[in-house]
């Protein structure tokens, strides 16, 4: 039996579950404030599985704070887009648990109840049983199965299906930077899909789009005007591993200031994901092993 505190013991898993469920870095954090608090105020010789225990808390305290986001959310300044997390090798390497917390993944989570979004991730990603689940959300077992099988079709229906050839990735993200970087709308074009789709989220802090942009002349001229502005002179792109995927990271005096995730389909990118919020880059800024 291990010595240390389950609540460090468990600290990565739970981080990973409380971002999972709120999309923010920032706000998983503060979830796991709360927990931590809440683990020290309970009589843990009581508690007989401790990282079941935690992990519900976890949820819980998820749950109710995204329920509140959901609000703000609404009325959020153009796109919102999930903060991005710079993650470990070892991630994109396994494709399952990369898809899971992939930018696109994240999306389409978006789009369930808090209450399905918490089903989906402790049946789907955490291997939970729906007993198991059932208990950690004080509903009944039925209800939950119902709610695990709506959520799974919501999440299969929606999933993004793009290619995970990690080669082809890689080439596509060197050109991607190095038609941004020397301005070459043609290039930059070429690598669009012609269906492409362009979101950024700039909270309403900085220059971004605020609907989605459409085509590859719209996404291409508008990507390289904003790297064109006086705002972003002695930008450097460098490829990252962002979310469990290669990407783009654009910094500015050595401070990430811009995260580029994207979908690629049949070599092309299908859907590009600009975050430049200042106030949701902080997962850029703590290495790479907040999700394991």
């Amino acid at each position: 039996m291990s010595d240390q505190d389950p609540f460090l013991e468990h600290r990565r898993l739970l981080f990973a579950t409380a971002y999972r469920m709120l999309g923010t870095v920032t706000d998983a954090e503060d979830i796991l404030q709360d927990a931590w608090l809440k683990w020290n105020d309970t009589d843990q010789t009581a508690v007989t599985h401790p990282k079941a225990y935690l992990v519900r808390t976890v949820t819980n305290l998820s749950l109710n704070r995204l329920t509140s986001a959901r609000a703000t959310r609404e009325s959020y300044v153009g796109p919102w887009l999930p903060e991005p997390v710079l993650t470990s090798p070892d991630i994109a390497e396994d494709t399952e648990s990369a898809d899971t917390v992939s930018t696109a993944m994240l999306v389409v989570l978006e789009t369930l109840t808090p209450v399905e979004r918490a089903v989906f991730l402790l049946r789907e990603v955490f291997g939970y049983t729906h007993a198991e689940i059932a208990e950690a959300l004080d509903r009944p077992e039925s209800s939950v199965r119902q709610i695990a099988h709506r959520a799974k079709n919501h999440v299969q229906a929606r999933r993004p299906r793009f290619d995970t050839d990690k080669a082809a990735r890689a080439q596509v993200t060197a050109r991607f930077m190095a038609a941004c970087a020397g301005g070459d709308l043609n290039a930059l074009m070429d690598l669009l899909a012609p269906d492409v789709t362009c979101w950024s989220d700039g909270g309403g802090v900085v220059t971004a789009a605020r609907r989605p942009l459409h085509g590859p002349d719209h996404v291409a001229r508008w990507v390289l005007g904003v790297l064109a502005k006086p705002s972003s002179a002695g930008f450097e792109l460098s490829a990252a591993d962002i979310n469990g995927e290669l990407g783009a990271l654009a910094s500015f005096a050595g401070n990430p200031g811009a995260a580029f995730t994207f979908d690629l389909v049949d070599g092309h990118i299908q859907n590009l994901r600009f975050q430049v919020n200042p106030g949701k880059l902080a997962g850029l800024y703590q290495g790479t092993d907040l999700l394991g």
